[in-house]
């Protein structure tokens, strides 16, 4: 088993990548620079690790005539963040670097052969660190390359305690005294204020400002203009660098959890250089997310969403026209998906990923088709495949039995990925691991996923179940969850359980659940309600009693809104909708609950704060039920620290093996 975890979890997952400019040969050909950014788990040093490849793409515009690997990989140090400038010609670089009391940050621009400028962003004291999340982070160039773009925390004032250090004596001036100027004396008392944060996986994101680096100066400015009730990121130059195009996030009355969270109030602004002033530049009562501006700089794509309801939910996609200050919708958010449209599994409705569920991550190019022409492209590989053998797959779609369908939202259906063992012998029937997501609104994918992979690979079926609310699906599939968690999703991953084994050669009598988050709320849930059906079951922070867990998570709004209850920031639920908030928990059950289980439990989760795993340990324990509990200090909600991950395989596979018995 640790050899077959070594073997699958070496193959490096693509984080970033970046096509220059097309550059064209003296017989007319074209060719650019591919730069690509990868990740790869190391277990020896138990961290990930980054490295680059560049690759030379030549091509006739219309498809790729060869491509080439340009030098070896080599592996990315301390870097935070890197952007090529728009000529391709300059490169910046956030860097981290060890200090002897702290960390210090330093922000590098390269031409294509040398260092050029390395600015000590610590040393300058303007802000606290740079962003570098995928949630406000961004490394702008401007259009002239003469400007750096980036998101920081807000400076905060030095502080003190009350008994720190003595006021000069009466007629002593500060100077005199060998003490700071009165404006910058550290604020007494001050050490111990709280201040809110954005939640699970970023707990340091506090007050971002947007800050410019002046490269030929090496000058830093903060930018004013942006109003105090709101949160910067996402942000990038507008046509002609007048100024700063970025998301705003509301941040009163206090921060909710923004990751995975696509559903917060906020807008698209503009904040002028020269006048210092803020625009609004969408409607104000939404959510907006992951702005783009245009190559010709004339237009600003972005995402929208309703503010509040469903975490993640079906999108808009809205264009503002910089000049005529017009906004267009380009898309309306889908109700539902129709026959023939593609969907997340990639079965008949739609194709997949370049990467199934049998074969790690690759990376293709195509040259883009005209309009209307996109299912010709033809994709050219730039590495070798390496197709996992022993694995084999398919999508089944189903459709709940009437008594199950939705009141509102009839004719859904929804999908399930079952991976199988190819090999072994015939007459075997292997055991089956069935993996509800977590979110809800998530969706699996036919793509590569470890956990799945190697379980495969061991001799076990994976059964991932798409259950109604599941992205990808349409909106309708999304609104026809709240207010049914518990039974409708829970009913839906037992009716593909059950439809799969009356059709397939799999165990009935080794059944087993796995599942993280609301998988783990599924997968507990499935335990008290179908006691006959499961006999091992594994969960990863698992919300196991949403009462309890609404006044300690990030995220308060998700245990009612799913629950199907009305959120506002200031909402005390009453003991009503307390009792429906338990009822609709795995807790309601616990009693029924015989098969073993084995709870993982983040340290540092936020989002489903390890009480809840603690809670249903105890319960367990109490009541006889085989448990036993991991607890992974350092980790959160994801638990995707090397270390942890690696441990948690081996101990779910070695869970599994023993209570069923393989």
């Amino acid at each position: 088993m640790v050899e077959l975890y070594r073997e699958l979890s070496w193959h490096p997952g693509l984080s970033a990548a970046c096509l220059s400019p097309d550059v064209i040969t003296q017989d007319g050909g074209k060719y650019c620079s591919l730069y690509t950014e990868w990740s790869q788990r190391d277990l020896a040093r138990a961290e990930n690790v980054k490295f680059c490849r560049q690759y030379l793409i030549f091509h006739d515009g219309a498809s790729i005539a060869s491509s080439g690997h340009i030098g070896t990989c080599s592996e990315i140090k301390d870097e935070l963040l890197s952007r090529e400038s728009p000529s391709g010609d300059l490169k910046a670089i956030l860097r981290k670097v060890p200090g002897k009391e702290k960390e210090k940050q330093f922000l590098e621009i390269w031409d294509q052969n040398r260092k050029v400028k390395s600015i000590n962003l610590t040393v300058l004291d303007k802000h606290g660190s740079v962003y570098d999340d995928d949630q406000f982070g961004c490394l702008a160039w401007s259009h002239s390359e003469t400007h750096l773009l980036y998101v920081a925390e807000k400076k905060r004032p030095k502080a003190e305690s009350f008994f720190q250090s003595k006021a000069p004596e009466l007629g002593t001036s500060d100077e005199d005294a060998g003490l700071p100027k009165k404006n910058d004396r550290p604020l007494k008392g001050e050490q111990f204020v709280y201040y809110d944060d954005w939640g699970e996986a970023l707990s340091t994101r506090s007050m971002p400002v947007l800050c410019t680096l002046d490269i030929e100066g090496s000058s830093v400015s903060v930018l004013e203009g942006v109003p105090e009730h709101l949160s910067p990121g996402q942000a990038f130059w507008s046509p002609g660098d007048t100024g700063v195009v970025f998301v705003g996030w509301w941040h009163e009355p206090f921060r909710l959890g923004l990751r995975h969270c696509t559903n917060r109030r906020s807008a698209l602004f503009y904040v002028d250089l020269t006048s210092g002033r803020c625009k609004l530049l969408s409607e104000d009562t939404r959510a907006v997310w992951s702005p783009r501006l245009s190559p010709d700089c004339c237009r600003i794509v972005y995402l929208e969403n309703d503010a509040l309801g469903p975490h993640q939910q079906c999108s808009r996609l809205r264009m503002y026209d910089w000049y005529t200050k017009h906004t267009s919708t380009v898309l309306e958010a889908v109700p539902r998906q129709a026959q023939g449209e593609c969907n997340p599994g990639g079965s008949g409705r739609g194709a997949g990923g370049s990467s199934p569920p049998s074969s790690p991550p690759t990376l293709k190019v195509a040259i883009l088709p005209s309009a209307g022409q996109e299912a010709q492209a033809r994709w050219v590989c730039l590495q070798d495949e390496h197709p996992v053998p022993g694995i084999s797959w398919n999508i089944r779609t189903l459709q709940p039995p009437p008594e199950q369908e939705h009141p509102q939202y009839r004719g859904l259906d929804f999908d399930a990925i079952l991976l199988r063992p190819s090999k072994g012998p015939a007459a075997q029937k292997p055991p089956l691991v069935v993996m509800p997501h977590g979110g809800p609104h998530s969706v699996f994918t036919a793509g590569w996923m470890l956990y799945p992979a190697a379980l495969c690979r061991m001799g076990f079926a994976v059964l991932l179940v798409n259950y109604r609310g599941s992205l990808g699906f349409g909106q309708d599939s999304v609104a026809s969850l709240p207010g049914n968690v518990g039974t409708q999703d829970v009913r839906d991953v037992q009716l593909c359980v059950e439809r799969v084994l009356q059709e397939e050669s799999l165990d009935a009598g080794r059944v087993a659940l796995v599942g993280g988050s609301h998988g783990g709320f599924l997968a507990c849930h499935l335990l008290g309600q179908f006691p006959d059906t499961y006999h091992a079951c594994v969960v990863r922070n698992p919300v196991v009693n949403i009462a309890s867990m609404v006044a300690a998570t990030d995220i308060p709004d998700w245990c009612l809104t799913e629950t199907g209850l009305s959120y506002t920031p200031d909402t005390l639920p009453d003991p009503a909708q307390w009792t429906e908030m338990l009822c609709k928990s795995p807790m309601r059950y616990i009693d029924r609950v015989r098969a073993p289980v084995l709870l993982m439990l983040g340290e540092d989760d936020r989002r489903v704060p390890p009480k809840q795993g603690l809670e249903y340990y105890r319960a367990l324990k109490a009541r006889g039920v085989p448990t036993r509990l991991l607890w992974y200090p350092g980790n959160n909600h994801a638990l995707a620290g090397i270390e942890a991950e690696a441990d948690g395989f081996m101990n779910m596979a070695l869970w599994l093996l023993k209570h069923l018995r393989c």
